[in-house]
């Protein structure tokens, strides 16, 4: 029988600070745990059943019998972002992290990119996305000029009016501003924030956002797979995080719940075969997150809870199941960045051992060195493997 592993991202969904939190000022952060407290609770019956429960106070007791392995991960790399997290559960450790820009662009940044594009442009700040379109859309649209803007994460990110400016337009600046963020500026992510709306009251980001990323500088665990003619399978943003780097196929999606719309179909069309189902499930970070939105980031969970059991209806007695985050970003804090936090590890599988504790893992590039394993490929270079403890 074949052996397939489904990875899930939740995206941004931490259980709580890193030792090293403070480095980043994010003492006090727990993205899920908070969430809790803030609720009175939280009930996330399948995330339950696997073991979430045992990982951090969701306001109750954990259920009595716990069908899946269950642990936390610390990530080893530098940083809190996107890029970072994805690449160490691929098996790629990070030196040093991508350059953050707090006080917005250098001057030669700016004016180089402004040359390219052939146009001013405004903004150039740290800034929530949804309020620099409130502050800075109307001008944008008298003036043409695009509206740069970053934040505490390795970002060049820039919104335009997806009608009025034109989306291939904006994807255009946003590959040329790639092209010339290299060297000591090479930023994790440039990202293309098309908006809409007839005035500054209801101007909204819309879902044709683009992610243009850095190449990973090493083969991942996807470029190890690829190269054993398995199937590597990205869904939502996974290709945009690896520059398409190792996939054989993607698919892109605008919603978590196409995201695990698309799971299932790709678990249906993959049947019989060998590879990874990569799923990042964006809206917690990008919806509710970095909007401070702490029921609309419960109500996703609780969605997301209820897509995870028809997944693992699905599965096969092979398949393995595993299910974690990138990085927190905790709605109930004042911040509304990532923050630098343990991600859970939730691990399921038919033929697999259940309530296995696997403890505190020192790397997200554990997870990589397992789906590494099971698929027998070869070790990376990163990480531990827990395939022996869930065996």
């Amino acid at each position: 029988m074949a052996q397939r592993v489904i990875l899930v991202i939740l995206d941004s969904v931490g259980i709580g600070e890193l030792p090293d939190a403070n480095l980043y000022q994010d003492q006090g952060s727990n993205t899920l745990g908070n969430l809790a407290k803030s609720l009175g609770g939280l009930r996330l019956p399948v995330l339950e059943r696997l073991g979430l429960g045992k990982l951090v106070d969701l306001g109750h007791n954990a259920p009595d019998t716990i069908i899946g392995c269950y642990g936390k991960m610390a990530e080893t790399s530098p940083g809190k972002d996107t890029t970072t997290g994805h690449w160490e559960l691929a098996g790629l450790i990070l030196k040093k992290p991508f350059p953050a820009y707090p006080h917005g662009f250098p001057l030669e940044i700016i004016t180089a990119f402004e040359e390219i594009i052939g146009a001013k442009i405004i903004g150039n700040i740290p800034a929530s996305g949804t309020e620099i379109i409130k502050q800075l859309g109307a001008e944008h649209i008298r003036t043409g000029s695009p509206i740069v803007y970053t934040s505490a994460d390795s970002v060049f990110q820039i919104a335009c009016h997806e009608q009025k400016y034109g989306l291939q337009k904006l994807y255009k600046i946003c590959r040329q501003a790639r092209e010339l963020l290299t060297g000591e500026h090479a930023v994790g992510r440039v990202i293309a924030r098309p908006f809409s709306g007839g005035t500054p009251a209801d101007f909204h980001r819309t879902a044709n956002r683009q992610d243009y990323s850095l190449p990973p500088p090493q083969p991942t665990l996807l470029d190890r797979l690829k190269q054993e003619n398995l199937f590597t399978i990205g869904i939502g943003k996974i290709e945009d995080i690896f520059a398409g780097q190792g996939l054989t196929e993607s698919l892109h999606t605008r919603n978590n719940a196409a995201g695990l719309e698309a799971t299932i179909r790709m678990m249906q069309s993959a049947s019989g075969k060998i590879g990874l189902i990569f799923v990042n499930l964006v809206d917690f970070d990008m919806l509710y997150g970095h909007r401070n939105d702490v029921s609309g980031y419960a109500q996703a969970l609780g969605e997301a809870d209820q897509g995870l059991a028809e997944i693992m209806q699905q599965m096969l007695d092979e398949d393995l199941l595993i299910i974690t985050a990138d990085h927190g970003c905790d709605p109930t804090t004042a911040s509304t960045d990532h923050s630098r936090e343990y991600v859970p590890l939730l691990v399921y599988g038919k033929k697999l051992k259940s309530a296995i504790d696997l403890g505190v893992r020192a790397t997200f590039a554990d997870v990589g060195q397992t789906i590494a394993a099971y698929c027998q490929i070869g070790p990376l270079a990163n990480g531990t493997s827990f395939l022996k403890e869930i065996s």
